[in-house]
């Protein structure tokens, strides 16, 4: 009576695990080629399956790189969650929510994922909703850090809403620079200026933030 159950679910999880496949083939070939020049038939050949295979799973190419987006986003806010739930004051809290949003390097694999994507999200509504769906999750948290600051007395701010939004737009110029602009700016110095604009906007002095921690960038 209950074969036919564990069978399903076996093919369940088959067909679970052959996506999660694809769509780390995706990110892989979206990385080498581009989001604009991706098609179907270099996911296919990366994964060595038809691309009738691929429609099985995904019914268009749109679909494909709106999956593998959301995969993406979806891991780098539950990582974010999981930094901003550690223990710690309210201080130590927001530099780790800085520290990871910054690259690791201007190779930072992430980072060209999204800047490319926001170069396409110009003009595809899909792509577009995914980055304003990442961008919103980052603003909320940090925004829950900043408010979680301030009821502890650890901050002062009046309106942590705000702030959490001109930080994450201040932070996504300067790493558009740091990324796109070799030599004119170092890591070291876009984590200061991320430092003593995040300060500001809590009212503290930027001395406030350690400078040993070893998070890497998102």
């Amino acid at each position: 009576m209950h074969s036919g159950g564990g069978a399903r679910s076996s093919r369940a999880d088959q067909a679970d695990q052959r996506r999660a496949e694809l769509l780390d083939a995706t990110r892989r070939v979206v990385l080498e080629r581009g989001l604009a020049s991706t098609r179907v038939a270099d996911i296919a050949r990366a994964t060595n399956v038809s691309g009738g295979l691929i429609h099985y799973h995904f019914a268009t190419k749109d679909d494909l790189i709106t999956e593998m987006l959301r995969s993406t986003s979806d891991s780098e806010i539950q990582r974010l969650r999981e930094i901003v739930a550690e223990p710690g004051t309210a201080v130590e809290r927001l530099d780790r929510v800085l520290l990871f949003y910054i690259p690791a390097s201007r190779s930072d694999q992430s980072w060209i994922l999204w800047l490319d994507a926001w170069a396409v999200g110009v003009r595809e509504p899909h792509v577009r909703t995914i980055l304003l769906e990442l961008e919103g999750a980052w603003i909320e948290i940090l925004g829950e850090v900043i408010t979680e600051g301030v009821a502890t007395g650890e901050f002062v701010c009046d309106d942590p809403q705000g702030s959490a939004e001109r930080i994450d737009g201040m932070l996504d110029g300067l790493v558009v620079r740091y990324t796109l602009h070799a030599g004119n700016m170092s890591r070291t110095r876009l984590l200061h200026h991320a430092r003593v604009a995040a300060a500001r906007e809590v009212g503290l002095d930027p001395v406030v933030f350690s400078a040993g921690s070893s998070v890497s960038g998102r």
